[in-house]
Formats: structure tokens, sequence, C-alpha cells
């Protein structure tokens, strides 16, 4: 009797104890689920107004350019300077493209070829070798790791004039090849997609395909590259700001028939007097392919940062 009371005591001990353990435990998810809801959800009206003051002051350069670039010259520099945009920009647009000497379209489409091509290469380039350096054994892999990492140490400006002799050297100096042919590889690149395929790209996901009989090249492209995707979207994005952007390499080597965006724009603010309205339309046509490359692989890029957060 005394046994069964005993028994049916603990029983009813465990009865109540279970559930409320289960309730604890499910509560804890179901705890955690809200606060972790609230983390991102719940930020404060102070948190929404710094937002939207960082958000304005990163758009307020483009927007000023807009208006800069849509008014005349005495609108420019008047005091106060305008604030809203006006009707100029068709006629500014239009002065830029008619002007012989700095031959816009063909600059646009330059540095379209320029940095299209350069970051073709660095995506491909930088994949095969990160795949290389993150998963296949070879000799001397550590040491020729250390030569790439170390290529970026080497400041750009230092090796301006072997590069502009070599190009000299080898008939490409003052054509497009010459700002091309250098940059299509890069130990940035190397290093970064080598650093996310460690992570990204299991060692029993490459061994299952050789098992299967894929050769290396085969793994690279079925399994490799659409695993790299994001990392490959986001070195491709700030390969082709950088090519876009750079001006100092391409006003050395490039002559005048072969000028890009950068050079044209220099030429847009040469000479004893700066056409400012004339200067901003260039330079606002010269902003919106980023702008088109960042809304046609944003999702893309922004994924890829994410998941790169995510991971680390």
């Amino acid at each position: 009797m005394s046994l069964r009371t005993q028994t049916g005591g603990a029983a009813d001990r465990r009865d109540v104890v279970a559930p409320r353990a289960v309730d604890e435990l499910a509560g804890s998810d179901r705890g955690s689920g809200p606060r972790r809801r609230s983390k991102v959800t719940g930020a404060s009206p102070l948190m929404y107004v710094a937002l939207t003051f960082v958000v304005l002051l990163s758009a307020a350069p483009l927007y000023f350019m807009l208006v800069m670039a849509s008014r005349a010259n005495s609108d420019i520099l008047g005091i106060p300077p305008p604030l809203l945009p006006g009707d100029q920009l068709a006629s500014n647009i239009d002065r830029v493209f008619a002007n012989a000497d700095v031959q816009f379209g063909r600059a646009l489409l330059n540095s379209l070829l320029v940095a299209g091509t350069a970051t073709v290469a660095v995506v491909v380039s930088s994949a095969l070798a990160g795949f290389a350096f993150a998963k296949l054994k070879f000799r001397g892999s550590n040491v020729l790791l250390i030569v790439v990492v170390a290529t970026m140490m080497v400041p750009v400006q230092l090796g301006l004039i072997p590069l502009y002799m070599l190009m000299t050297k080898i008939g490409l100096a003052g054509g497009l090849a010459s700002v091309t042919l250098p940059f299509l590889v890069s130990g940035f690149g190397v290093f970064f997609m080598r650093q996310y395929a460690l992570q990204a790209i299991p060692d029993e996901l490459i061994e299952a395909a050789r098992v299967d009989g894929a050769s290396t090249l085969r793994i690279f492209w079925s399994i490799v590259f659409p695993a790299l995707r994001p990392a490959a979207a986001v070195l491709g994005l700030l390969t082709f700001m950088e090519r876009w952007n750079d001006f100092l390499w391409p006003y050395i080597a490039l002559d005048f028939n072969h000028p890009t965006v950068q050079v044209a724009l220099s030429r847009l603010s040469g000479g004893y007097y700066t056409d400012q309205a004339l200067v901003m339309a260039g330079t606002l046509m010269g902003t919106l392919p980023l702008v088109v490359v960042f809304i046609l692989f944003g999702r893309q890029i922004v994924g890829g940062i994410m998941e790169g957060g995510l991971k680390s």
C-alpha cells in the first residue's frame, strides 16, 4: 500500500514535473523567439531617426549632383545655392555629348568594356585560384598564398613607371589593352574567394564528387562555383567599381582617342574656366552605370554580405 502510494506519488510527480519541464523547455524556445524578434522589430523611435538621418546624409551628394546638373551656371554660383532640381538637365547632357574634345560617348563605351572585361576575368580567375588554395592539396601552396597576399601590400603608385615601360615595350601603350590586361587577376580576389570557399564548401562534398568519378574541373563548375556565387557577386561589384572609378593609370596610359569616363571628366573640368553644370551633368552620367549594376545585382550582393557576416 505504501509502495503503491510512493510509486503513485513518484509517477504523479513525474507527471507534474515532466510537463513543467517540457513547458520550460518549450517556453524557453518560444520565449527566445519573441525576444529575438523583439530585437529585430522593436527598434526605438530614436533608432529610426538616426537611420533616416544616415540615409539622407548618404544620399545628399547624389541629390545635389542632380540639382547642379539640372541648373545653369548662374544658378549654381548664386547665393544661396539652389535646393531643387531645375529644367536644364537635358540641355546640359546634350552639351556633354556634343563636346568633341571630351568624347564622352566613346568614354562610356570604353569604361564599360574595360570594367566589364576585368570584372569577368577577376571573378573567374579568383574563383579558380581560391578553390585551389582552399580545397586542393599541392606542394608549395602556402608559399604561393603568401606571395599572393604580399602583392596586396605593394602600393599601386610604385608600379606605374615599370608598368608603363612594359606596355610601351610590347606596343600596348595608348590603347585599351594597357588598362585592361594588368588587372585581369587580383590578389585580393584570390584571397577573398579562398576564405569564402573554406567556410562554404564542405570537404565531404568534394570527396563524394570524386567518388562518383567527377574531374576537378567538373567539381569546380558543378559544385564549387554555384556555392561561391554570393561571394562572386560581391567581388564582381567591388572590381567593377574599382575599374570604373580608376583615374590615375588610365590618365597616364591612354592616348587622346581612347578616354575612359574618369579621364573624360577631367577634360570637362580643364581649362581656364570650369563649366560646373557641364561637369555635374557628366558626373551624373558617369555615376548611372554603377547605380544600374547595383540595382540589377543588389539582392545577390546584399545576400552575400549577410551570409558572410552570419558565418563569421
